[in-house]
């Protein structure tokens, strides 16, 4: 049996023919007040006086039915927080403030302040206020009991972009631990891990080598990883930075047309056990590479020269993963396989 993404109700490439025609509103671009906008691979930044800044929004899917599964809601917010600030810091740019979205079956004193502690523990690790947001009962909409979204406004000095230009055949690849699955490509770990959606365990069992129980695993709250990245940014000559969300080692390919020529080899991984229990359910490993993040939340492209130091200082979750080399593709290597990474 293969199972793949697409399986789950999530395909790819009927997704990418979609999104090619909506993503884009330069149309609009006219409206800025200040100037034209500035795209990079994974930001558009617009400027504001003498500054840029940059907007995120993002949510975490469909990983509410995991924690509704397991009747936990405390640190749902840590993963939506997680998704805009993480995204923000890409460019170089530091949070400002965010704020909510909640879409609720029911709202309940002790579902709010449930999501609540987990929207303040997110902020913090992000060093951001929440200072605002919409909270909205459409008992009609939900097949869940809630959705939630954030928005992340943060702000850049233009002399200290992360623009994803001047990366060469040599650099390096430094990865940033992630806590397990994060907030993407859970319809599939759904799918394949959890029998109430056709998958192989009850939420409550230990398989494999798992230190917890299997939903509370997949509910392990998304790392944030602003102050770490933003102390590198300021200290070492980061050329690009990634967070390593939907599509996993797919998503490098967007920094083809900011240094072209160049191309990305992955080659140290060390994957939490959940994946391994995904991958047995006939998960492909090339699959799981273009799905997951295969225990690497984040990355940084940095001179050679410059990877002790940049590794020194964000510790001991941080290791080379990878190196740049010539040629636009994307090689990942594991478990006695070499592949391209090909959408």
């Amino acid at each position: 049996m293969s199972l793949t993404y697409a399986d789950s109700g999530v395909n790819r490439n009927e997704r990418d023919k979609a999104k090619k025609g909506f993503v884009s509103f330069e149309e609009t671009y006219e409206l800025c007040k200040y100037g034209e906008p500035i795209k990079l691979a994974y930001n558009t930044l617009y400027p504001v006086g003498d500054k840029l800044n940059v907007k995120t929004c993002d949510g975490v899917g469909t990983k509410v039915m995991l924690a509704e599964l397991a009747d936990k809601h405390d640190t749902i917010g840590i993963d939506a927080i997680a998704m805009v600030a993480n995204d923000a810091i890409r460019c170089g740019a530091e949070p400002l403030a965010i704020t909510d979205i909640l879409d609720v079956r029911e709202s309940t004193p002790k579902l709010l302040n449930e999501l609540k502690k987990g929207l303040i523990e997110g902020v913090q690790q992000s060093n951001c206020p929440l200072i605002g947001g919409e909270t909205a009962d459409v008992p009609e909409l939900m097949h869940s009991l809630y959705h939630i979204n954030c928005d992340c406004v943060a702000e850049v000095e233009k002399s200290n972009v992360v623009d994803g230009k001047g990366i060469v055949a040599g650099d390096a690849i430094v990865g940033l631990r992630s806590s397990g699955i994060h907030s993407n490509g859970i319809s599939l770990v759904r799918k394949a891990l959890f029998k109430k959606w056709g998958g192989a365990y009850e939420p409550r069992e230990q398989p494999g080598e798992l230190e917890q129980e299997l939903v509370l695993e997949a509910l392990e709250p998304t790392k944030i990883y602003v102050k770490p990245v933003l102390h590198a940014m300021r200290d070492f000559n980061v050329k690009a930075a990634a967070h390593i969300t939907g599509d996993a080692y797919l998503k490098f390919r967007s920094l083809f047309d900011y240094s072209p020529g160049i191309g990305f080899e992955f080659n140290n991984f060390n994957p939490q056990p959940i994946f391994k229990l995904i991958q047995e359910q006939g998960v492909s490993w090339n699959e799981m590479f273009k799905t997951f993040n295969m225990g690497w939340g984040f990355a940084l492209v940095v001179p050679k020269e410059e990877v002790a130091g940049v590794i020194q200082l964000l510790g001991e979750d941080a290791e080379q993963i990878g190196n740049v080399v010539e040629g636009e593709k994307i090689t990942v290597e594991y478990a006695d396989n070499k592949m391209e990474m090909k959408f």
